[in-house]
């Protein structure tokens, strides 16, 4: 059964009355009031979408299409989106990323191309392109704001205008890989790429998640979504594992007295380490942030059926990678986080 009305189908969360999401009346007769899909069933344009033709003849260059989906904020979807795409793009893939956070657009910073302008041919919009690697182009709202500090105050119908837009004006050129990059959680613009992009396939979705409960039981309805509309659940990648880190270049130290006042004893301490156990400068020192006694997004995905593709750990020089818009696999310092996010994005080249 659909969600939401995807494919002119009834929800399974509909009130009782249903009259269908197709219904001219949809939305907006007594049997409608108070049902969670009142204002998409509303909003919704009726009947076939002229639309759906040009988007499946714009998407028919494109290889595969993954979406990158979280059940809820904060998780680091965006950072694997943004990573995942840098990686398939240095594998010698052409590889789109398409951002439909439209409320918070945070991929132009992550891949280095903030200040840019989207630009217009013959054939459509043109994606930005990042410079070190001419391989990966992307597409952002926030490529439209004069201001990256502006909000994008909008209802339903018009992200999902955007988001249309995006998809049938857009022209990427051969891809073998469009990466989408959805808000979290499962709302309007799930809906509306679903619908966009069925005609000309989804290879399936990529649920980020980090090891707390809250986000896993989010994550449950994420993946009850994507069955829900008939989309695949490539895997399940649990970031924010632990927290790693090198002890020789990130650690820091600290004394805290009794009144609260902290001290940095860094230079110390690893004056002592050199002194007294030198080949510990060589170690990564690990802590678990969250509580694993549950088992995590593994346990979760044998109990659901869905791939696990692995753990990325915590990793503050994949944060500053992150912050200053470039990808983590050039970086030596990133080797942590860079060895884990290389594992599954190998799992899914080899699946192509």
């Amino acid at each position: 059964m659909a969600s939401n009305g995807v494919n002119g189908q009834i929800p399974e969360d509909a009130n009782e009355h249903c009259p269908g999401p197709q219904s001219e009346s949809a939305g907006k007769v007594d049997a409608c009031a108070g049902c969670p899909n009142q204002e998409v069933c509303a909003t919704t344009p009726k009947g076939p979408d002229p639309d759906l033709v040009s988007i499946a003849e714009r998407m028919a260059t494109v290889k595969r299409k993954i979406l990158i989906l979280s059940g809820k904020g904060g998780v680091g979807k965006s950072t694997f989106s943004a990573q995942l795409s840098f990686a398939l793009a240095e594998a010698d893939r052409q590889v789109g990323l398409l951002d439909i956070d439209i409320c918070g657009p945070s991929i132009p910073k992550m891949l280095g191309l903030e200040g840019h302008d989207i630009h217009q041919s013959n054939l459509g919009w043109s994606p930005v392109y990042v410079e070190s690697n001419s391989n990966l182009g992307v597409m952002s709202i926030g490529f439209m704001l004069p201001h990256p500090d502006d909000a994008v105050i909008w209802r339903g119908p018009r992200k999902n205008g955007l988001i249309k837009q995006f998809v049938k004006d857009v022209y990427w050129g051969e891809l073998d890989y469009l990466v989408v990059d959805a808000p979290p959680g499962t709302s309007d613009e799930h809906i509306s790429i679903v619908q966009f992009l069925q005609a000309s396939g989804i290879d399936g979705a990529i649920i980020v998640t980090t090891p707390q409960q809250v986000a896993l039981i989010d994550v449950r309805k994420e993946i009850s979504f994507c069955r829900r509309v008939d989309i695949k659940v490539l895997g399940v990648v649990e970031n924010m594992s632990g927290l790693k880190q090198h002890l020789s270049s990130d650690l820091k130290f600290s004394r805290v007295s009794e009144s609260g006042s902290e001290t940095d004893v860094t230079e110390w301490a690893l004056n002592l380490i050199r002194e007294k156990a030198p080949e510990l400068l060589d170690t990564f020192v690990c802590s678990e942030i969250f509580d694993s006694s549950q088992g995590g997004a593994q346990k979760m995905c044998l109990e659901m059926g869905v791939p696990f593709l692995g753990k990325v750990p915590m990793d503050p020089q994949l944060c500053r990678a992150a912050e200053e818009g470039r990808s983590c696999f050039g970086d030596k310092s990133c080797s942590v986080s860079a060895l884990a996010l290389k594992g599954i994005i190998q799992k899914l080249i080899a699946s192509e």
